[in-house]
């Protein structure tokens, strides 16, 4: 049977086999909800970098320049981190170059994967089909804060595990500590992360609306893939 881990931050990576696995990297607010986003309302693609001056450099080259740090848009920019910014026909056939705080370095760490595919909330499902029918093992890899583990992205590790759990079979116990918290949460994440320190963190700057949106599920069938260093859909 096939296996299942997380990475609960992308600092334990080094921890992890990657070369025989497809890895699903996950930064639940904002980031990889906004690619998903994207692609959805038809971007071409997005390349992802971990470094803020060599995301801008692109804009010389057609790219849309999008980001944040300390989950606010970059100075300069032409888009931030919100999952709205990406839903306008201005993006539709366009290149997007994309930095993070988390999510594109979690991306940046994971380059060595068989596979790296970008999950969220809003494309859960199509992450399921698709991680069911792989011949590979998944590794869950999330983006978590400046190193430190979140909860909102082990909650989204939490309701793979649950919902292949019949299926792939758990590597440790970090799968079935974020399946435990998924099973507590479900009914009501909104809720059960108010008090998480991410939630608390976008509070401040007045995007409830955001939080609210990448915890839905099943908005979008789609599943960008990192192929020559590009997210292709």
């Amino acid at each position: 049977m096939k296996t299942i881990d997380v990475c609960l931050t992308p600092e334990l990576i080094h921890l992890y086999t990657l070369k025989d696995r497809t890895v699903v990297i996950v930064d639940i607010l904002r980031a990889t909800s906004c690619m998903v986003t994207a692609f959805a309302h038809g971007a071409h693609r997005i390349v992802p970098f971990a470094n803020q001056e060599e995301c801008r450099m692109m804009k010389s080259r057609g790219y849309i320049t999008s980001g944040e740090r300390d989950g606010k848009k970059v100075e300069g920019f032409d888009k931030g981190n919100s999952p709205f910014e990406y839903m306008g026909p201005e993006i539709t056939g366009k290149k997007i170059a994309f930095t993070t705080t988390n999510g594109t370095l979690a991306i940046e760490k994971s380059k060595l994967a068989k596979e790296v595919i970008i999950g969220s909330f809003l494309n859960l499902s199509s992450i399921l089909k698709y991680i069911l029918f792989s011949q590979n093992n998944i590794l869950i890899v999330c983006a978590g804060w400046k190193g430190k583990v979140n909860l909102e992205d082990t909650l989204f590790a939490g309701a793979l595990v649950e919902k292949l759990k019949n299926h792939i079979e758990p590597d440790c116990d970090a799968p079935l500590a974020a399946q435990h918290l998924y099973n507590q949460a479900k009914n009501n994440m909104v809720e059960f992360l108010k008090e998480s320190s991410h939630v608390k963190r976008l509070n401040r700057l007045n995007i409830q609306k955001d939080i609210e949106f990448c915890l839905t599920l099943d908005q979008y069938n789609v599943i960008p893939r990192l192929i020559n260093n590009e997210l292709v859909c």
